[in-house]
């Protein structure tokens, strides 16, 4: 059987966007008796020059956007890149989810076909699935991964399994 686009991006990245909210709840959790404020969490990074948390969110969910217009046809919406609360960014990615829960298999036939071009990359241009494969999966767990191991590498009791969320294990009979 084959995997649909469907079900490897739409469909996980809405999952992977619900373990980042529940990861946003366990570091206010944390942050609270500590006194830390969420801007300050927001501001954390890896390196000097790795962008912060609370961009790791905006260009996560930019990308599970993105993919689905540029894939499926559809308008891709925009958001302002404005968020500075807790409450913002879980709102950030609220409205990116309700983006994807519009996906249905059959609105990504044909996306091989398709032609995706980049304002940041004048007079060039990929084709869908180039672009699925090397750009949109590869490029939306990077950032989750960096988002999940800011957090990690400042404190937070987080594990693979806050990354990964539930998994669909069988059990044998």
């Amino acid at each position: 059987m084959n995997i649909s686009v469907f079900e490897a991006t739409s469909h996980q990245f809405k999952m992977t966007l619900e373990n980042m909210k529940n990861m946003l709840v366990i570091a206010s959790k944390w942050a609270e008796p500590k006194k830390i404020d969420m801007k300050t969490i927001f501001a954390l990074r890896l390196a000097p020059d790795m962008l912060p948390l609370g961009k790791q969110i905006q260009i996560t969910s930019d990308i599970a956007k993105g993919c689905f217009g540029r894939l499926s046809g559809q308008e891709i919406p925009v958001f302002e890149d404005n968020e500075v609360t807790l409450e913002d960014y879980m709102n950030r990615l609220d409205k990116t989810i309700a983006v994807l829960n519009k996906a249905k298999p059959e609105m990504f036939i044909g996306f091989d076909k398709t032609t995706q071009e980049f304002p940041w990359y004048p007079g060039h241009f990929m084709n869908g699935k180039d672009y699925l494969l090397q750009q949109a999966i590869p490029n939306f767990y990077f950032h989750a991964t960096t988002f999940y191991a800011i957090l990690r590498n400042n404190g937070l009791d987080l594990g693979k399994a806050d990354f990964l969320g539930p998994i669909a294990f069988q059990k044998k009979s």
